[in-house]
């Protein structure tokens, strides 16, 4: 994408450039065809060939449209104002968002109504509401801000959980066991899915110095994965040749919590998967203080998210 996206109106433009450039391709494609069977037709004496022509236009027209149905709906979500309710519930809940200026507010809203307009979030054995429908769309866009065409397309539901649960996505006996989970992403046959805790995604966003925010951190997991792997090392940071000096960085933040001269989460030397997931918590919910006691991270992260938070 060369076009920079800074609020609504531009994400607008982007798509409808896109649906331009595809239905100007399938248009020539189609004349194309109707030129080559109409030759046919005229140098056999075949009328048939002219149907057969028109038939392969039609089915062309119709496969262009399912193709690219996603984007057509996306156009349409556009048309669809932002509920003031809705307005209300991130300027109270998501710092992120209040922070925004108007134009880029508008942007945040709109990826918003397509995260959950394209994505299933559901509660399982708990009632979801819109502020948890909301603060899951904050949790995946709050990354992705700086990539707003970036749709987290592996992923096809939320699934909220009413508190923590186990490996085998059961919830009796969870808090008790060693396996007291507050997100994951799927696997196996859940592998398009994203498994959140209710109190823990609330948790993440009670504005409370130091909290986790298990949201962020799992929709961090969804675009490391891009790649195929959570390795810590998210296609994006590889392909600008940062590779090496990033996993030097984390080997040496590794032993600095090791060694007790860090703030950052213990969690994070669990692998470098969890150590990008857990600084990026600390990045995007206290900015401010992670360039302050981390700035060489900090420099790192804002370079990958594309992403200036710091004052």
């Amino acid at each position: 994408m060369t076009k920079v996206i800074n609020s609504a109106d531009d994400l607008l433009a982007f798509y409808q450039a896109s649906l331009k450039s595809v239905r100007l391709r399938a248009i020539g494609i189609q004349l194309t065809v109707m030129v080559f069977f109409g030759a046919l037709a005229f140098f056999s004496h075949q009328s048939v060939l002219y149907f057969v022509g028109l038939i392969t236009v039609g089915i062309i027209e119709a496969v262009n449209r399912n193709y690219f149905r996603k984007t057509y709906r996306r156009v349409a979500i556009f048309n669809v104002s932002f509920p003031t309710a809705w307005q209300e519930i991130l300027d109270e809940h998501v710092l992120f968002y209040k922070t925004l200026d108007k134009r880029r507010k508008s942007l945040f809203e709109r990826r918003v109504q397509l995260f959950l307009a394209e994505k299933k979030v559901e509660g399982i054995d708990t009632e979801i509401n819109d502020q948890i429908r909301l603060l899951v769309a904050s949790s995946a866009i709050i990354p992705t801000f700086a990539f707003p065409a970036f749709d987290y397309p592996e992923l096809n539901e939320v699934l909220i959980y009413p508190k923590s649960f186990s490996k085998q996505f059961e919830i009796e006996g969870a808090d008790q066991s060693s396996e007291n989970i507050e997100g994951m992403v799927g696997n196996r046959y859940m592998n398009h899915s994203l498994l959140l805790s209710k109190p823990s995604l609330l948790a993440g966003f009670n504005g409370r110095k130091g909290e986790e925010n298990v949201g962020i951190h799992e929709f961090v997991h969804l675009l490391d994965r891009e790649d195929g792997e959570a390795d810590g090392i998210p296609e994006r940071l590889a392909e600008s040749g940062f590779t090496l000096p990033w996993l030097h960085l984390i080997k040496k933040e590794m032993n600095n919590i090791r060694s007790g001269h860090s703030d950052i989460n213990p969690y994070a030397i669990t692998n470098n998967a969890e150590f990008l997931a857990v600084v990026s918590e600390y990045f995007f919910s206290d900015p401010q203080e992670f360039h302050e006691k981390h700035p060489e991270l900090y420099n790192f992260l804002s370079g990958f998210y594309h992403q200036q938070l710091a004052g």
